[in-house]
Protein backbone atom coordinates (compact mmCIF):
# COMPACT_ATOMS: atom_id res chain seq x y z
CA UNK A 1 0.00 0.00 0.00
CA UNK A 2 1.02 3.66 -0.22
CA UNK A 3 2.43 5.95 2.55
CA UNK A 4 4.08 8.68 3.42
CA UNK A 5 7.30 7.82 5.66
CA UNK A 6 9.66 10.23 7.65
CA UNK A 7 12.94 8.35 7.54
CA UNK A 8 14.92 10.87 9.06
CA UNK A 9 14.13 14.37 11.17
CA UNK A 10 14.44 17.40 9.53
CA UNK A 11 14.22 15.57 6.19
CA UNK A 12 11.15 15.55 3.74
CA UNK A 13 8.99 12.53 4.17
CA UNK A 14 9.33 9.45 1.79
CA UNK A 15 6.26 8.10 -0.66
CA UNK A 16 6.62 4.39 -1.18
CA UNK A 17 4.97 1.30 -0.66
CA UNK A 18 4.74 -0.73 2.65
CA UNK A 19 3.40 -3.64 3.69
CA UNK A 20 -0.95 -3.67 4.42
CA UNK A 21 -1.24 -4.26 7.95
CA UNK A 22 -2.32 -7.69 8.89
CA UNK A 23 -6.10 -8.19 9.89
CA UNK A 24 -6.99 -6.65 13.53
CA UNK A 25 -7.52 -8.72 16.41
CA UNK A 26 -8.85 -8.39 19.73
CA UNK A 27 -10.62 -4.68 20.08
CA UNK A 28 -8.64 -3.38 17.15
CA UNK A 29 -9.98 -1.74 13.80
CA UNK A 30 -8.39 -1.83 9.91
CA UNK A 31 -9.78 1.45 8.32
CA UNK A 32 -8.90 2.40 4.94
CA UNK A 33 -8.06 6.16 5.44
CA UNK A 34 -9.99 8.76 3.06
CA UNK A 35 -8.65 12.13 4.37
CA UNK A 36 -5.42 12.64 7.01
CA UNK A 37 -5.38 16.11 8.24
CA UNK A 38 -1.68 18.13 9.54
CA UNK A 39 -1.07 19.37 12.37
CA UNK A 40 1.51 21.36 14.60
CA UNK A 41 2.16 18.74 16.66
CA UNK A 42 3.38 16.93 12.93
CA UNK A 43 5.85 19.73 12.87
CA UNK A 44 7.46 19.28 15.70
CA UNK A 45 7.65 15.79 15.39
CA UNK A 46 9.35 16.30 12.29
CA UNK A 47 12.10 18.86 13.53
CA UNK A 48 12.95 15.86 16.20
CA UNK A 49 12.01 17.84 19.71
CA UNK A 50 10.01 14.84 20.55
CA UNK A 51 10.73 11.62 21.77
CA UNK A 52 9.08 9.53 19.50
CA UNK A 53 10.98 6.96 17.27
CA UNK A 54 11.82 6.34 13.95
CA UNK A 55 10.52 6.00 10.95
CA UNK A 56 7.14 6.79 11.31
CA UNK A 57 3.86 7.59 9.04
CA UNK A 58 2.32 10.49 10.41
CA UNK A 59 -0.92 12.25 11.03
CA UNK A 60 -2.55 11.74 14.32
CA UNK A 61 -6.42 13.23 12.69
CA UNK A 62 -7.92 11.41 10.41
CA UNK A 63 -11.12 9.90 9.11
CA UNK A 64 -11.61 6.36 7.30
CA UNK A 65 -14.34 3.65 6.20
CA UNK A 66 -13.99 0.52 9.07
CA UNK A 67 -13.14 -2.36 6.46
CA UNK A 68 -12.61 -5.38 9.17
CA UNK A 69 -13.05 -5.39 12.87
CA UNK A 70 -11.22 -7.67 15.55
CA UNK A 71 -13.20 -10.83 17.76
CA UNK A 72 -13.17 -8.13 20.77
CA UNK A 73 -14.51 -4.92 20.05
CA UNK A 74 -17.78 -3.95 22.07
CA UNK A 75 -20.74 -3.63 20.89
CA UNK A 76 -21.48 -1.00 22.81
CA UNK A 77 -19.66 1.37 20.48
CA UNK A 78 -21.88 0.81 17.58
CA UNK A 79 -19.19 0.07 15.12
CA UNK A 80 -19.67 -1.97 11.72
CA UNK A 81 -17.59 -2.78 8.37
CA UNK A 82 -18.44 -0.15 6.30
CA UNK A 83 -19.03 2.42 8.24
CA UNK A 84 -17.46 5.72 8.35
CA UNK A 85 -15.25 7.16 11.44
CA UNK A 86 -12.83 9.72 12.45
CA UNK A 87 -9.31 8.96 14.19
CA UNK A 88 -7.87 10.99 16.93
CA UNK A 89 -4.11 10.23 17.83
CA UNK A 90 -4.84 8.80 21.35
CA UNK A 91 -5.17 6.12 23.01
CA UNK A 92 -3.76 3.25 21.19
CA UNK A 93 -4.13 0.11 23.83
CA UNK A 94 -4.06 2.20 27.32
CA UNK A 95 -2.96 -0.36 30.40
CA UNK A 96 -6.42 -0.36 31.73
CA UNK A 97 -5.26 -0.41 35.42
CA UNK A 98 -3.92 2.77 35.76
CA UNK A 99 -5.67 6.20 37.05
CA UNK A 100 -6.01 7.78 34.06
CA UNK A 101 -7.86 4.51 33.10
CA UNK A 102 -9.65 3.67 35.90
CA UNK A 103 -11.18 7.11 36.14
CA UNK A 104 -11.88 8.15 32.34
CA UNK A 105 -15.35 9.88 33.28
CA UNK A 106 -17.39 7.58 31.49
CA UNK A 107 -15.31 6.71 28.90
CA UNK A 108 -15.47 2.80 27.82
CA UNK A 109 -14.66 0.53 30.87
CA UNK A 110 -10.60 0.76 31.65
CA UNK A 111 -10.18 3.12 28.67
CA UNK A 112 -7.64 6.43 29.04
CA UNK A 113 -7.08 8.65 26.56
CA UNK A 114 -4.72 10.36 28.85
CA UNK A 115 -3.05 6.86 29.76
CA UNK A 116 0.60 7.64 29.60
CA UNK A 117 1.66 4.05 28.34
CA UNK A 118 -1.10 4.20 25.56
CA UNK A 119 0.22 4.58 21.82
CA UNK A 120 -0.27 7.37 20.02
CA UNK A 121 -0.92 7.21 16.27
CA UNK A 122 0.98 9.17 14.16
CA UNK A 123 3.75 9.68 16.62
CA UNK A 124 4.64 6.22 18.90
CA UNK A 125 2.77 4.31 16.17
CA UNK A 126 2.01 4.58 12.02
CA UNK A 127 -0.70 6.81 11.79
CA UNK A 128 -2.98 8.54 8.73
CA UNK A 129 -0.72 9.55 5.96
CA UNK A 130 -0.96 6.11 4.41
CA UNK A 131 -4.05 3.62 2.72
CA UNK A 132 -4.88 1.95 5.49
CA UNK A 133 -4.10 2.20 9.33
CA UNK A 134 -4.60 -0.28 12.69
CA UNK A 135 -6.65 1.45 15.30
CA UNK A 136 -8.10 1.03 18.80
CA UNK A 137 -11.72 0.36 18.31
CA UNK A 138 -12.06 2.48 21.49
CA UNK A 139 -10.96 5.78 20.19
CA UNK A 140 -13.06 6.70 17.36
CA UNK A 141 -16.34 8.35 16.71
CA UNK A 142 -18.79 7.34 14.34
CA UNK A 143 -18.70 10.32 11.40
CA UNK A 144 -21.98 12.02 11.11
CA UNK A 145 -24.73 11.16 7.56
CA UNK A 146 -23.82 14.89 6.25
CA UNK A 147 -19.81 15.16 7.05
CA UNK A 148 -17.26 13.90 4.60
CA UNK A 149 -13.92 12.15 5.58
CA UNK A 150 -12.05 15.78 4.38
CA UNK A 151 -14.66 17.91 6.91
CA UNK A 152 -14.31 14.94 9.44
CA UNK A 153 -9.86 14.73 9.65
CA UNK A 154 -9.48 18.06 10.90
CA UNK A 155 -11.76 17.89 13.93
CA UNK A 156 -10.14 14.90 15.03
CA UNK A 157 -7.34 17.04 17.35
CA UNK A 158 -7.87 20.33 16.04
CA UNK A 159 -11.68 20.31 16.81
CA UNK A 160 -11.57 17.79 19.76
CA UNK A 161 -8.63 19.90 21.33
CA UNK A 162 -10.29 23.08 21.65
CA UNK A 163 -13.42 21.38 22.04
CA UNK A 164 -12.42 20.57 25.56
CA UNK A 165 -10.61 24.15 25.99
CA UNK A 166 -14.22 25.79 26.17
CA UNK A 167 -15.75 23.42 28.37
CA UNK A 168 -12.16 23.67 30.91
CA UNK A 169 -13.16 27.68 30.32
CA UNK A 170 -16.65 26.95 31.82
CA UNK A 171 -18.68 27.09 28.88
CA UNK A 172 -21.53 24.49 29.03
CA UNK A 173 -20.89 22.05 25.52
CA UNK A 174 -24.48 22.02 24.88
CA UNK A 175 -26.44 24.74 22.66
CA UNK A 176 -26.84 27.90 24.63
CA UNK A 177 -24.48 26.79 27.33
CA UNK A 178 -22.33 29.41 26.26
CA UNK A 179 -24.89 31.81 26.84
CA UNK A 180 -24.31 35.41 28.99
CA UNK A 181 -20.28 34.46 28.62
CA UNK A 182 -17.64 36.35 26.57
CA UNK A 183 -14.58 34.04 25.50
CA UNK A 184 -11.10 35.50 23.69
CA UNK A 185 -9.53 33.56 21.69
CA UNK A 186 -6.16 33.94 21.01
CA UNK A 187 -5.08 32.94 18.06
CA UNK A 188 -8.36 32.44 16.71
CA UNK A 189 -7.28 32.63 13.05
CA UNK A 190 -5.32 29.44 13.19
CA UNK A 191 -6.07 26.03 12.64
CA UNK A 192 -7.84 25.58 16.28
CA UNK A 193 -8.68 28.88 16.71
CA UNK A 194 -11.15 29.32 13.25
CA UNK A 195 -12.64 26.38 14.59
CA UNK A 196 -12.98 27.61 18.52
CA UNK A 197 -15.02 30.73 16.82
CA UNK A 198 -17.73 28.91 15.21
CA UNK A 199 -18.04 26.27 18.20
CA UNK A 200 -17.96 29.12 20.72
CA UNK A 201 -20.34 31.26 19.27
CA UNK A 202 -22.56 28.35 18.36
CA UNK A 203 -22.71 27.59 22.22
CA UNK A 204 -23.73 30.96 22.97
CA UNK A 205 -20.76 32.88 23.45
CA UNK A 206 -19.73 36.31 22.80
CA UNK A 207 -16.22 36.02 21.52
CA UNK A 208 -13.14 38.23 21.25
CA UNK A 209 -10.98 36.73 18.09
CA UNK A 210 -7.72 37.60 18.46
CA UNK A 211 -4.89 37.20 16.12
CA UNK A 212 -1.59 38.64 14.80
CA UNK A 213 -0.99 38.43 11.20
CA UNK A 214 -2.41 39.37 7.85
CA UNK A 215 -3.49 35.98 6.79
CA UNK A 216 -5.21 34.95 9.99
CA UNK A 217 -7.03 38.10 10.58
CA UNK A 218 -8.21 37.55 6.80
CA UNK A 219 -9.31 33.90 7.31
CA UNK A 220 -11.25 34.96 10.55
CA UNK A 221 -13.40 37.66 8.42
CA UNK A 222 -13.93 34.45 6.00
CA UNK A 223 -15.45 32.37 9.04
CA UNK A 224 -16.87 35.48 10.68
CA UNK A 225 -18.74 36.42 6.85
CA UNK A 226 -19.85 32.95 6.66
CA UNK A 227 -21.45 33.22 10.32
CA UNK A 228 -24.64 35.35 8.90
CA UNK A 229 -26.75 36.30 12.30
CA UNK A 230 -23.95 35.13 14.83
CA UNK A 231 -21.28 37.45 12.95
CA UNK A 232 -22.45 40.11 15.71
CA UNK A 233 -21.20 38.10 18.46
CA UNK A 234 -17.73 37.85 17.12
CA UNK A 235 -14.69 40.99 17.50
CA UNK A 236 -11.87 40.19 15.53
CA UNK A 237 -8.69 41.79 17.31
CA UNK A 238 -5.40 42.83 16.01
CA UNK A 239 -2.91 42.63 18.44
CA UNK A 240 -0.50 44.30 17.06
CA UNK A 241 -2.76 47.55 16.72
CA UNK A 242 -5.23 47.45 18.63
CA UNK A 243 -4.64 47.65 22.66
CA UNK A 244 -5.84 45.13 25.01
CA UNK A 245 -6.94 47.85 27.39
CA UNK A 246 -8.95 49.38 24.31
CA UNK A 247 -10.52 46.34 23.18
CA UNK A 248 -11.75 45.32 27.17
CA UNK A 249 -13.54 48.80 26.64
CA UNK A 250 -15.20 48.23 23.56
CA UNK A 251 -16.14 44.94 24.03
CA UNK A 252 -16.85 44.67 27.41
CA UNK A 253 -17.69 48.21 28.69
CA UNK A 254 -16.36 50.72 30.93
CA UNK A 255 -15.82 49.44 34.86
CA UNK A 256 -17.95 51.65 36.92
CA UNK A 257 -16.78 53.02 40.24
CA UNK A 258 -13.41 52.99 38.68
CA UNK A 259 -13.29 48.80 39.27
CA UNK A 260 -11.43 48.00 36.00
CA UNK A 261 -11.41 44.13 37.15
CA UNK A 262 -15.31 44.01 37.12
CA UNK A 263 -15.47 44.42 33.09
CA UNK A 264 -13.24 41.96 31.16
CA UNK A 265 -13.56 38.34 29.25
CA UNK A 266 -14.67 35.88 31.08
CA UNK A 267 -12.20 33.40 29.64
CA UNK A 268 -8.93 33.36 27.50
CA UNK A 269 -7.97 30.70 25.10
CA UNK A 270 -4.32 30.53 24.29
CA UNK A 271 -3.46 28.86 21.24
CA UNK A 272 -0.08 30.42 20.23
CA UNK A 273 3.24 29.13 21.52
CA UNK A 274 3.98 32.52 21.84
CA UNK A 275 4.20 34.71 25.46
CA UNK A 276 2.94 38.15 23.19
CA UNK A 277 -0.56 35.90 23.29
CA UNK A 278 -0.70 35.68 26.80
CA UNK A 279 0.47 38.98 27.91
CA UNK A 280 -1.81 40.41 25.79
CA UNK A 281 -4.70 38.00 26.95
CA UNK A 282 -3.83 38.02 30.13
CA UNK A 283 -5.02 42.07 29.95
CA UNK A 284 -8.89 41.12 29.12
CA UNK A 285 -9.88 39.00 31.63
CA UNK A 286 -11.96 40.03 34.31
CA UNK A 287 -11.32 39.37 37.75
CA UNK A 288 -11.81 35.62 38.59
CA UNK A 289 -12.06 34.83 34.93
CA UNK A 290 -9.96 32.02 33.64
CA UNK A 291 -6.82 31.40 31.41
CA UNK A 292 -6.94 28.24 29.44
CA UNK A 293 -3.86 27.06 27.38
CA UNK A 294 -3.25 23.99 24.77
CA UNK A 295 0.41 25.33 23.89
CA UNK A 296 3.59 24.38 25.64
CA UNK A 297 6.15 26.43 24.29
CA UNK A 298 10.15 25.31 24.80
CA UNK A 299 10.68 28.16 26.57
CA UNK A 300 7.51 28.20 28.83
CA UNK A 301 5.77 31.12 29.71
CA UNK A 302 6.13 33.61 32.08
CA UNK A 303 2.74 34.53 34.48
CA UNK A 304 2.30 37.06 36.89
CA UNK A 305 1.62 35.94 40.09
CA UNK A 306 -0.39 39.05 40.63
CA UNK A 307 -2.85 37.91 37.83
CA UNK A 308 -3.66 34.68 39.83
CA UNK A 309 -3.35 35.90 43.60
CA UNK A 310 -4.93 39.59 43.52
CA UNK A 311 -7.22 39.41 40.62
CA UNK A 312 -8.00 35.48 41.21
CA UNK A 313 -7.24 34.60 37.93
CA UNK A 314 -7.34 31.00 37.60
CA UNK A 315 -5.15 28.86 34.85
CA UNK A 316 -5.25 25.44 33.02
CA UNK A 317 -4.44 23.18 30.69
CA UNK A 318 -5.77 21.31 28.37
CA UNK A 319 -4.77 18.45 25.98
CA UNK A 320 -7.45 17.26 23.03
CA UNK A 321 -10.75 15.30 24.87
CA UNK A 322 -12.10 12.03 25.72
CA UNK A 323 -14.05 9.22 23.50
CA UNK A 324 -17.51 10.74 24.90
CA UNK A 325 -16.20 14.09 23.88
CA UNK A 326 -15.34 13.29 20.73
CA UNK A 327 -18.45 11.84 19.98
CA UNK A 328 -20.43 14.97 21.27
CA UNK A 329 -18.10 17.45 18.92
CA UNK A 330 -18.70 15.65 15.85
CA UNK A 331 -22.89 15.88 16.51
CA UNK A 332 -22.44 18.85 18.17
CA UNK A 333 -20.38 20.62 14.04
CA UNK A 334 -22.38 18.01 12.08
CA UNK A 335 -25.84 19.57 13.62
CA UNK A 336 -24.51 23.41 13.47
CA UNK A 337 -22.66 23.46 10.46
CA UNK A 338 -18.92 23.98 12.10
CA UNK A 339 -16.05 23.22 9.35
CA UNK A 340 -12.51 23.56 9.02
CA UNK A 341 -11.75 25.66 6.22
CA UNK A 342 -9.36 23.01 4.22
CA UNK A 343 -6.94 22.92 1.30
CA UNK A 344 -6.76 19.20 0.25
CA UNK A 345 -3.44 17.67 -1.29
CA UNK A 346 -2.94 14.25 -3.11
CA UNK A 347 -0.96 11.41 -0.47
CA UNK A 348 2.24 11.93 -3.14
CA UNK A 349 1.91 15.79 -2.32
CA UNK A 350 2.41 15.52 1.28
CA UNK A 351 5.68 17.35 0.76
CA UNK A 352 3.83 20.43 -1.04
CA UNK A 353 1.86 20.31 2.00
CA UNK A 354 4.51 20.38 4.72
CA UNK A 355 5.93 23.61 2.52
CA UNK A 356 2.68 25.72 2.22
CA UNK A 357 1.85 24.91 6.19
CA UNK A 358 5.52 26.50 7.04
CA UNK A 359 4.91 29.50 4.53
CA UNK A 360 1.96 30.12 6.14
CA UNK A 361 -1.01 29.05 3.92
CA UNK A 362 -4.00 29.10 6.32
CA UNK A 363 -6.51 26.87 7.46
CA UNK A 364 -6.16 23.29 8.09
CA UNK A 365 -4.41 21.42 5.25
CA UNK A 366 -5.67 17.53 4.33
CA UNK A 367 -4.36 14.52 2.53
CA UNK A 368 -7.15 13.68 0.50
CA UNK A 369 -7.04 10.16 -0.50
CA UNK A 370 -9.98 9.53 -3.41
CA UNK A 371 -7.67 12.22 -5.07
Amino acid sequence: MRAQVLEAFNTPYVFKDVKKPDAPTGQDLLVQVQAASYCHTDAVFASGAMWQDLPRVGSHEFAGVIVAMGDGVSKDLGLSVGAPVGVPGRAFHPCGSCYECRVNDGDPHGYGVYCTKAGNLGLSRDGGFQEFCIVDSRQVAPMPQNMTAVDTAPLMCAGLTIWNALQAARVTLKEGGGDGLTVAISGAGGGLGHLGVQFAVKLGCRVVAIDASDGALELLRQVVDSLGPLSHKISIVDARTQPAEDVRIETCGKPENDLPGEKGVDALLVLPEAQQALTYGMKLIKDHGICVTVSFPKEGFLIQPRDLVFRHIEMKGVLVGRNHQLRGMLNFAAKNNVRAKTRTYKLEDLNQLVTDYHNGVNGKLVVDMTK
